[in-house]
């Protein structure tokens, strides 16, 4: 991890914490919606495997393995790590897209090189929960994926992940270029620590207490 990434990583982690009581109950039902709607396995069973329920992919998870984020974009796709207790969403990197099979084989790298047990993949629902065009790209992104690596894949609303990464990084004066640089994959770790906190809450734990 490079010295941008290690300054960012403090700003992300300060704005998921104050946007955590504001949009818990909605980031918390949506993404359950989100990860049903997108044929996920559940209690009912499975339709598309590997995209689980973050229900079904919880006792499914091995004690100490880290989960990936993925804040997919048409021009970039953000990638954020979770540490291996899966408390803490940190930004990784950011692969620029060029082809399909490229950017695949980056976010393969990744998973091998950090030993993944899952993705969790932003799913971009409109503010009035309709699912547009990026939504189905996104869709056609993890389904092609799907067919490369058997890596289980669950979605998780995106809505105002980027704007308020964005405004973060503005509010704590990072220029232009240093944003264009790191908001991506930003948006990733803001978008997988909504995920580790409802992990967290479905075990009967604390959220992760953030750094100030």
């Amino acid at each position: 991890m490079d010295d941008l990434q290690k300054s960012a990583a403090p700003i992300a982690s300060r704005e998921i914490g104050a946007q955590r009581e504001r949009f818990a109950a909605e980031t918390r039902l949506a993404g359950e919606v989100v990860s049903r709607a997108e044929g996920a396995c559940d209690s009912a069973g499975c339709v598309n495997a590997p995209f689980l329920s973050l229900e079904t992919l919880a006792p499914r998870l091995p004690p100490r393995a880290r989960l990936i984020g993925v804040d997919l974009g048409a021009k970039t796709i953000g990638l954020a790590l979770s540490d291996v207790e899966r408390r803490i969403a940190t930004p990784l990197l950011t692969i620029a897209r060029t082809k399909f099979a490229k950017d695949a084989a980056a976010l393969i790298a990744e998973i091998k090189l950090y030993e993944v047990a899952a993705l969790v993949i932003g799913m971009p629902i409109a503010l009035s929960g309709v699912a547009g065009p990026r939504a189905q790209a996104t869709r056609a992104f993890a389904r092609n994926f799907a067919e490369l690596d058997s890596t289980p894949i669950v979605f998780w609303d995106e809505r105002l992940s980027t704007a308020a990464v964005e405004r973060s990084l503005v509010e704590n004066d990072v220029s232009r270029a240093k944003r264009a640089e790191i908001i991506d994959q930003m948006a990733a770790a803001y978008i997988l620590q909504g995920a580790l906190d409802r992990l967290r809450r479905m075990d009967g734990q604390p959220r992760a207490t953030l750094p100030k």
